[in-house]
């Protein structure tokens, strides 16, 4: 991991920055860690080949020392697992997946491919009934748009639990916007009755 030597706040790092516009839903009492770095740790870590909260902790002590020295975190200290874990639960995927596209520059140009699929977030599913911080729920279902001749994944779109990708599919590709793209779904997606208003 490249590290800068220089003096520098949290809030100057570009993929720090890049978040620092996410509502915080969480109670401010208790609250020691601004989204925004936890979403960045969280990022940098996915990046980094780590599934799951347990082996994004793993990863986040592996190399605790050069992440303190790098994001300069209030005391030194950096997000739990948990802690980063408990974000997510509460956060906005649209804003998430926007302020990544935005940072990595991502914009789809006519007569390019977006290929669509949607996935479960393996791990994001709660099966425990007595953890007051985080009462059982289902797996988050993602639709996502990849960019076929770049190879990118645009910002994904979260599916309400109570329906399905089928449905989403349409909204999604509405709130798209974009014009002369060619869309690409898989067998399951090519329903009859599926219609996108131009």
């Amino acid at each position: 991991m490249s590290l800068s030597t220089a003096p520098v706040s949290c809030e100057h790092i570009e993929i720090v920055a890049a978040f620092s516009e996410i509502a915080d839903p969480r109670n401010n009492s208790g609250k020691r860690h601004q989204i925004a770095l936890c979403l960045a740790l969280f990022t940098l870590a996915i990046a980094a080949g780590n599934q799951g909260f347990l082996a994004i902790g793993d990863w986040l002590k592996s190399y605790e020392d050069e992440l303190i020295e790098l994001f300069k975190p209030p005391k030194r200290r950096l997000p739990s697992y948990s802690t980063i874990r408990r974000v997510l639960l509460t956060l906005d995927y649209r804003a998430y997946s926007a302020a990544l596209a935005r940072f990595f520059h991502i914009d789809p140009l006519p007569g390019e491919t977006l290929a669509m699929d949607g996935k479960q977030l393996r791990g994001s599913y709660q099966l425990e009934v007595n953890n007051p911080d985080s009462p059982p729920h289902p797996a988050i279902l993602l639709v996502s748009a990849y960019l076929v001749e770049r190879g990118l994944i645009l910002e994904p779109y979260q599916v309400d639990s109570k329906t399905n990708e089928i449905k989403a599919l349409p909204e999604f590709i509405e709130q798209l916007a974009l014009k002369g793209v060619v869309f690409a779904f898989d067998a399951i997606s090519t329903q009859k009755n599926m219609s996108v208003d131009s």
